[in-house]
This record gives structure tokens, sequence and C-alpha cells, in this order.
């Protein structure tokens, strides 16, 4: 198999990640610092904007599409088709703001279990910002302690000097890995539509609207 950088399509699994959390912890700049070498500021997100990110995770060529939203309430009415189907789900928090950590657990996690279609999705606590040392008011300990409680894995990472930027969604892709019905839906996305033309032979629904 020739290695020509061409092969955008050539992936062995698909995955669907979502960043949440409220506005300006730097959801958007975790995934300018993943997606690419430079760090810059960015404008608030408008509505939900998403990136394609391809990379290598234990011996497989993944395809990571990362959705960011916006944390500002009105722009909280695409929520549902936002959480639907994904395997990943990062919840963002500034570790100098502590509004940003308490809302994880009073908004965000409440709206992962309203609006998650995956019973399995892989949930991963992150921590931004600790390049600002001198201003952190959450505590390590208390990220870990949170984290536990809602079942996610930890990170603590700084999007500016992309310190654990990377390793959060790479870990987050292997415990992906680990989940069989996760990995199966991350696998089945290009059959999918050879699937679908089964119910031909099930009698029509009666009542219809033609009826």
């Amino acid at each position: 198999m020739g290695s020509s950088s061409g092969q955008s399509s050539s992936y062995d699994l698909s995955f669907k990640i979502l960043l949440i959390g409220d506005s300006a912890v730097g959801k958007s700049s975790l995934l300018v610092s993943f997606i690419s070498s430079s760090v810059e500021d960015l404008a608030p997100t408008i509505g939900v904007d998403f990136k394609i990110k391809q990379l290598t995770v234990g011996g497989k060529r993944l395809k990571l599409t990362i959705w960011d939203t916006a944390g500002q309430e009105r722009f909280r009415t695409l929520t549902s088709s936002y959480y639907r189907g994904a395997q990943g789900i990062i919840l963002v928090y500034d570790v100098t703001r502590r509004e940003s950590f308490t809302n994880l657990s009073d908004v965000w996690a409440k709206e992962v279990e309203l609006y998650s279609t995956n019973q399995d999705c892989v949930k991963m606590l992150v921590g931004n910002k600790v390049d600002r040392e001198s201003e952190r008011v959450v505590s390590r300990e208390e990220g870990i302690a949170l984290a536990k409680e809602h079942g996610c894995l930890f990170f603590e990472c700084s999007a500016k000097t992309r310190e654990n930027v990377e390793k959060c969604f790479e870990e987050l892709a292997l415990k992906i890995m680990e989940v069989p019905s996760l990995l199966e839906e991350g696998s089945t996305v290009g059959k999918r539509n050879i699937l679908k033309p089964k119910p031909e032979n099930q009698p029509p629904p009666t009542g219809g609207c033609c009826s």
C-alpha cells in the first residue's frame, strides 16, 4: 500500500468527540493547539464548529471529528443533534475560574446525561490553563475527585504551552477503542449506507398518511 499523502480517506476508525464547558475556558484553543502547532487567541465560537484530525493511536489510524461548541446559553438550541453519536466527550474547565469548574457538575454533566445517545461514551474532565499556576483556584485533587464522581478520565493541560494537549485526545481515543460497542460504531461509519435498504420486505405501516 503506498503512503501517498492524498489518502485523506484512509483510516481504520472514525470517532466523534465533543468539547463542552463554559465559554472562555479554552475549548477552541485546545482544539487548535491539538490540530496545528500554532496557538492563537481565538474569537468566541459562534454556534458549532468542528475540525478533523487524523492520527495513529495504538497502531490504528484514526479520524477524529472534534466538535467545538459555544458555551453561551443562546447557542444551546443545537444540543441534542450535537450530542448524537458522540463516542467521546471532553468536559473542559479553567483552573483559574472556580465557576467554570462547578458548572461542570451543575450544568454540563447533567446535559451529558440528558442528551448523550451512547451509554458507553467515554468522558474526560480537562482542567485547562495550567500555565497560569499562580492564578490557580481549582486544585488538581479537586479535579481528580470530580472526575471520579462522574466516571471521567482526568487531565490537566495548557492550550497555550500545548502541555498534555495531544495526550488528552490520544488517551481518550485509546479508551474509546477499549469499548467494544464504540469500536464497532467507529469502524462501521463507511459501511452504514450499504446496510440500509433492508426494511423493504417489511409490511408497510398501517394507517399511514396516504390511507
